[in-house]
């Protein structure tokens, strides 16, 4: 984690994808190689939580699914 990143919980998803696109093009207009370093660490916080917070809906949403379907399929 980047110590400059702060708490990533109270940033929307949507926030999120912003600062990932804003940080991706300043990473690409970087010229210098510590500066490239330092924006690819924060990137990587940012998608770290991204990811995070996708498995934690992906997670609710299949505890939260109709499992009487599952029935339905019978596989031999």
């Amino acid at each position: 984690m980047h110590p400059l990143a702060g708490d990533l919980s109270v940033l929307k998803d949507s926030e999120l994808e912003s600062k990932i696109h804003d940080l991706t093009n300043k990473y690409f207009m970087a010229q210098g190689t510590d500066l490239k370093h330092q924006i690819s660490i924060m990137l990587q916080t940012y998608n770290e939580e991204m990811s995070k917070r996708r498995k934690a809906s992906l997670d609710k949403l299949m505890q939260s699914r109709d499992k009487n379907l599952d029935k339905l399929i019978n596989v031999r």
